[in-house]
């Protein structure tokens, strides 16, 4: 979490994959201080089987969507594709 923070900062991607389970900071509270950087960021939470309650929370707290691990690559582009073209929409 607090590496995805750091990273966060230096680059300011178009968008976050976060893992909830991390050492130091887990993803919720990264997922917030990444929001307080930037309120419009997208972060997309990434969970294992068993973590609704935490997605749930990552929701509450600002992420804008979620895909469940284990995921294929086109799922996660999927997801990714789908949020950036609400972003443009939104525009």
């Amino acid at each position: 979490g607090v590496e995805a923070i750091s990273l966060y900062k230096k680059l300011s991607p178009d968008l976050v994959t976060m893992d909830l389970v991390m050492p130091e900071k887990g993803g919720i509270e990264a997922t917030e201080e990444i929001l307080k950087i930037n309120s419009k960021a997208l972060v997309v939470v990434v969970s294992a089987l068993g973590q609704e309650a935490l997605v749930l929370e990552a929701a509450k707290k600002g992420a804008k969507d979620f895909i469940q691990k284990p995921f294929k690559s086109e799922q996660i582009l999927e997801v990714m594709d789908r949020i950036l073209k609400n972003k443009k929409t939104e525009k």
